[in-house]
């Protein structure tokens, strides 16, 4: 899927990654071809972040009618495992990208890269170190001054052949020995004073090797070759590794591969009210913050989708913010209006009471009688649903107030209201407990306003409800921002941006009552609820292996985003 959908007006914005591609192919660069590529590393789940980078890459190799690959940067084996490739697979997948047959890992080129690293030595710009991590630190300098030459840089060729075979072949002890390029340590660019490419990594068993290997490449080694290896014309990747090309291209023109893609730098994408961070993820779920890598409040894509969002919300969100070398922090609000505009043109209208309150028609026969209600206001295509109606209802609330405030247009005591789709009521009663509180309403209904205005009088409110005998019993999470603060990790208040997570991003609400048709509802199926939000079936919500049907008591419903942008005012206070 393109990374710049076409617009409803038909255009489509151009960016500097596609001037610089047009460039290349006026120029016959590549021979005219375009290969991107996605290179996931399997240590956690994907964010949305990552989402503007799969949108990017596989949506130029879809324009210019080239490929796009999916590789796994798997060499780092301590961290990663079998879980993460495949929910990478799966988000890549969901965003509407297919890789085809073009689903690689570095793993599969740990000999060629091996080689590689052998021409290195042979060259005499690799050599086996012997300095402890915390010694190459000191080595190295800092950006003001220059790094210090290790005692070991000027053993043989024949010597470091020696021990970087050894160390293939696990004699030496994890963290004792390291393979480092022979470069500058002297050089302003700190990425280009002597890096690791090669570290000892014993006992490990990896996902797709095994115990095959202990020795591991580091990532600035294997990327750039793996790259070269795959035929790549256009290495995309975000403003960090920008100080890392010069390396990117140094191991290439060194080991002069018949293939030398070209990196492009892009801004990362920065959300509000969102961390990034794998490591901060992590925290949050170890921590017991979250309930795991897909809670609906992470920013992970497997979070996004349980909440609801769907992938051409996401699409538009990365076609409107585009793509610029500049680095800024989006705000959640445009995240938020994707969103909306996608699901109010695809969400079939319910009605849903979240907070119950039951109401008795007096008047109103033992026999039910059933409604017609469209699916979707503004699109017939959608069609039509049948909804019930009893004598006992539920409506909300915040739908009834004995002493309303100014301009209250819901149910008061003696006041009327009617109820969507349906008949003019009025409260003729309110039941209260020992304690004061409003637990029922008596009303009675109008029987000649179904259908049309009641004569002689103007009935201004109109509040959704269920009936009580047919309604299915639901838990409802309210999903909010997972921090308070726009930027937590960089709030400058100095606090942690553990101090910055919101208490109210979730509240779950254990006896709600939906409307019966929503007890065919599938997980991830989403809902509009009517005057309360979009809400989505939740992903562990499935059907009873027995029955072939859903417990009404397993019925969980998320909350994707409210009506409006509730923190639009508070956002404008700050």
């Amino acid at each position: 899927m393109s990374d710049t959908e076409h617009s409803e007006s038909g255009s489509r914005p151009s960016n500097f990654i596609r001037n610089i591609i047009d460039e290349d192919i006026r120029n016959n660069k590549n021979g005219g071809r375009v290969v991107t590529r996605f290179p996931p590393e399997p240590n956690g789940y994907l964010h949305i972040g990552h989402a503007k980078s799969i949108l990017l890459n596989f949506g130029l190799a879809e324009d210019y009618n080239g490929h796009c690959n999916l590789r796994f940067d798997d060499t780092n084996p301590h961290k990663e495992n079998i879980e993460f490739v495949e929910a990478i697979k799966k988000d890549v997948a969901w965003l509407g990208c297919d890789w085809g047959d073009r689903l690689f890992f570095s793993s599969d080129y740990f000999d060629a890269l091996y080689e590689f690293a052998m021409q290195l030595i042979k060259k005499k710009k690799a050599y086996v170190c012997d300095l402890s991590a915390e010694a190459m630190r000191e080595y190295r300098g800092t950006l003001t001054e220059a790094g210090k030459d290790s005692p070991f840089r000027n053993r043989t060729v024949e010597e470091n052949l020696d021990l970087f075979a050894r160390m293939k072949a696990g004699e030496f002890e994890d963290g004792t020995k390291v393979l480092r390029a022979k470069i500058d340590m002297a050089s302003p660019n700190i990425n280009l004073r002597d890096p690791t490419i090669y570290r000892i990594r014993r006992g490990v068993i990896h996902h797709q090797t095994g115990a095959e290997w202990c020795l591991y490449p580091m990532y600035d080694f294997t990327h750039c070759l793996s790259d070269a290896l795959e035929g790549i014309t256009h290495s995309i990747c975000t403003l960090e590794f920008e100080d890392h090309r010069p390396l990117y291209d140094w191991f290439l023109d060194t080991l002069e591969t018949s293939c030398h893609p070209q990196q492009i730098e892009f801004s990362r994408l920065n959300l509000e009210h969102t961390v990034t961070s794998k490591r901060k993820l992590t925290e949050l779920i170890e921590s017991g913050h979250v309930a795991g890598w897909d809670d609906p409040r992470m920013p992970t894509i497997a979070g996004l989708r349980r909440r609801g969002y769907t992938p051409a919300a996401l699409r538009e969100f990365c076609r409107r913010i585009g793509v610029t070398k500049s680095d800024n922090v989006i705000e959640m609000g445009v995240l938020e209006g994707c969103i909306r505009d996608d699901l109010n043109k695809h969400s079939p209208r319910r009605m849903a009471v979240l907070n119950p309150l039951k109401v008795v028609i007096t008047n109103f026969p033992e026999d039910d009688e059933v409604f017609e209600a469209a699916n979707h206001p503004q699109d017939e295509t959608f069609g039509v649903r049948k909804i019930p109606f009893s004598r006992e209802l539920y409506i909300d609330r915040a739908d009834f107030e004995e002493v309303p405030p100014k301009k209250y247009k819901r149910l008061i005591p003696g006041g009327e209201v009617r109820l969507r789709n349906a008949y003019v009521i009025r409260c003729d009663e309110v039941v209260k407990d020992s304690d004061g509180n409003v637990v029922e309403l008596h009303c009675s209904y109008d029987a000649d306003t179904r259908g049309k205005k009641p004569e002689g009088r103007k009935v201004k409110g109109v509040i959704h409800w269920v009936s009580a005998r047919h309604a299915i019993e639901a838990e409802v999470r309210l999903y909010d921002r997972l921090f308070n603060h726009p930027t937590p990790d960089n709030s400058k208040d100095g606090l942690s941006y553990l101090d910055h997570l919101n208490p109210g991003s979730l509240r779950t609400l254990t006896r709600c009552y939906l409307e019966p048709s929503l007890g065919d509802a599938s997980p991830g199926d989403q809902f509009q609820f009517e005057r309360e939000g979009y809400f989505s079936l939740d992903s562990s919500c499935q059907p009873d292996h027995q029955t072939g049907e859903r417990a009404r008591s397993k019925s969980i419903f998320n909350r994707t985003v409210t009506l409006r942008d509730t923190w639009a005012k508070i956002e404008k206070k700050r």
